[in-house]
């Protein structure tokens, strides 16, 4: 690494521990990497939003992407914050998640909804901005381009899938999509 890099990994490790994951890629570009670690370290710690809700996009964006290290990585501390464990059940097997809070409910439908559909509807936006006010909205956004970045990173460049871990998503395996069971033979 050159003189910049290293002062790179040397602050991101100051930060977060170590430089691992989608880092050791984007240290190749020492202003990339610069930039995105900063809206990375704005998205998972300093936004508006409530730390289960910042861990719940993580989770919805790694699944979207199918970003297995990145869910390993997080899927403990978004239960540890307050996500339930039965709706990251739910966004780990596609299904709907349900949540008991009318405010994590309308996150969750938000966020969805621009991960999926690539809209949100008007219902969905106006109970969102009820809950988050525009701020919140942005922020939103703001965290599932930057963990949709980081999903992108992280599978182009097939980042150690943690070979301590199991693989969190039911369709997935290593760096490609599992056929789906058949009854039977194919025809």
């Amino acid at each position: 690494m050159d003189q910049r890099q290293q002062e790179l990994a040397a602050r991101i490790a100051g930060r977060r521990g170590a430089v691992r994951g989608p880092f050791r890629v984007w240290l190749h570009s020492a202003e990339m990497c610069e930039r995105a670690e900063s809206l990375g370290a704005f998205a998972r710690f300093d936004c508006s939003l409530p730390k289960h809700l910042r861990e719940l996009t993580l989770l919805m964006a790694a699944r979207n992407w199918d970003a297995q290290y990145s869910w390993n990585a997080h899927v403990h501390q978004a239960i540890e914050a307050g996500v339930p464990q039965a709706a990251v059940e739910a966004v780990a097997e596609k299904r709907e998640a349900v949540f008991d809070n009318p405010a994590d409910q309308a996150f969750y439908q938000f966020c969805r909804e621009v991960l999926e559909e690539h809209f949100v509807s008007d219902e969905t936006f106006a109970a969102a901005l009820e809950h988050f006010g525009p701020k919140g909205l942005v922020d939103t956004i703001g965290a599932l381009g930057n963990f949709t970045m980081l999903g992108m990173c992280l599978n182009t460049f097939q980042v150690d899938l943690q070979a301590d871990k199991e693989p969190p998503f039911p369709d997935i395996r290593g760096y490609g999509r599992v056929a789906p069971a058949t009854d039977g033979p194919r025809p």
